[in-house]
């Protein structure tokens, strides 16, 4: 067996943790922490790949084998990555307090309505969008993906930070700082969790990390579920449709262009994602903001006429377009250009369908679209029912082949 052993976030383990091991793996300052049986060989955790061939090494002649890690080794840990080699029956895992519940517990705030992810190793932007998208997101960050880096990213959005570096050790520290502060600052080596916490709702009622928020269930709202002006409101089978292939999920950030009523980028902020809402009039930007707060999701909105507007934007994984006029297709052809993964563009007019669907074909996308025309019943005197048309509209999407997704552990 490999007994895999967690340490250093809540309170420690005894000193003998290792007792009967042969072979001992882990951080300097954990196996300066344990009493090594006599006669077992140390290795210090810095390399992983030769650690794990002494681990087989081991294992191949039946040698027992413990495995010291920080917190809980099952989350976000090494425990996966042994299993993987030998087996989870070859397993004994024995977890400590997770670095994520021992920060959670520094600050007095409940986490099991918080989102977590991993920036060790990974794109920082995943991260950034679900600190962005929800109230209460612990960051696990690495290399060139620490509190600074984070912060840089946040510094227009209204968060707080609290940086918890060193947990469990004597050099723990437990600071709560503004974005702007974070970024300009030198955190040093040691790996830290971040809370991105919006204050204001961090106490709230428990809320669903991956689904539909604010109590309304699916998604595809009616229109009435929105404010809007003079109908001018993506019907919700154009709804539908769009959000399919837009595919908003957490980690993901999603421009809504042309936003109007915003009933897109609500929708798609419901659904986990980072949203940014891009209109140009002054009334449509407060609409848009209004219908976010009834839904109780966060939509950032940015007023300006695109493509001008979207220079100054994080480059988005998708994007949907429902509005531009005659700068339809500059408007698509920038946001095909920006898009990581899909671009989806709603016209009334047949005229514009043309340059649209090229302007993301130029962009490299691959490209289909489809004629909406429903009819909805509506009631007629008598007690009897009609068929009612709503206009027929083009959407149109491009997809990116080989579009590269980033994983997310809520």
């Amino acid at each position: 067996m490999i007994t895999v052993v967690g340490m250093g976030a809540g309170a420690p383990p005894g000193a003998d943790v290792a007792a009967g091991a042969e072979l001992v793996v882990g951080g300097r300052r954990h196996l300066d922490a344990v009493r090594l049986p006599e006669g077992a060989e140390r290795v210090v955790l810095g390399a992983l790949a030769p650690a794990l061939d002494t681990v087989a090494e081991y294992v191949s002649e039946g040698r027992p084998v413990t495995v010291l890690a920080s917190g809980d080794p099952g989350f976000f840990g090494i425990v996966r990555v042994l299993a993987e080699r030998f087996g989870a029956q070859r397993l004994d895992v024995r977890p400590g307090v997770s670095s994520v519940a021992a920060a959670f517990a520094r600050v007095g705030l409940p986490w099991d309505d918080a989102v977590v992810a991993s920036a060790h190793g990974r794109d920082l932007r995943t991260a950034v969008n679900l600190c962005r998208a929800h109230p209460k997101v612990a960051v696990l960050t690495g290399p060139g993906a620490g509190p600074a880096e984070l912060g840089a990213a946040l510094r227009t959005d209204a968060r707080v930070l609290v940086v918890a570096s060193a947990l469990g050790s004597g050099e723990e520290r437990v600071e709560r700082v503004t974005p702007a502060e974070a970024a300009g600052r030198d955190w040093g080596a040691a790996v830290s969790v971040v809370l991105c916490l919006d204050e204001a709702q961090a106490l709230g009622p428990v809320r669903s990390v991956a689904g539909p928020r604010a109590g309304a269930a699916g998604w595809a709202l009616e229109e009435s579920a929105f404010a809007h002006r003079d109908s001018m409101i993506t019907k919700f089978e154009v709804r539908a449709l769009a959000l399919a292939r837009l595919g908003p999920r957490p980690g993901d950030l999603v421009w809504d262009v042309g936003a109007g009523s915003g009933s897109v980028a609500v929708e798609c902020a419901r659904l986990g994602a980072a949203v940014t809402a891009v209109e140009k009039t002054p009334d449509g930007v407060e609409r848009v903001r209004a219908n976010a707060a009834a839904h109780g999701v966060d939509v950032r909105v940015v007023q300006g006429a695109a493509p001008a507007a979207l220079s100054r934007l994080d480059d988005p994984d998708a994007v949907f377009v429902g509005g531009g006029g005659r700068e339809l297709p500059a408007i698509v052809a920038a946001c095909a250009r920006r898009a990581r993964r899909s671009v989806v563009v709603a016209m009334a007019a047949l005229d514009r369908v043309p340059a649209a669907r090229e302007a993301l074909v130029d962009a490299g996308l691959e490209c289909d679209g489809v004629l909406l025309q429903s009819s909805r019943l509506a009631p007629l005197p008598g007690d009897v029912t009609r068929l009612a048309a709503t206009n027929p509209v083009f959407l149109l999407w491009g997809v990116r082949p080989h579009s590269r997704t980033e994983g997310v552990s809520p």
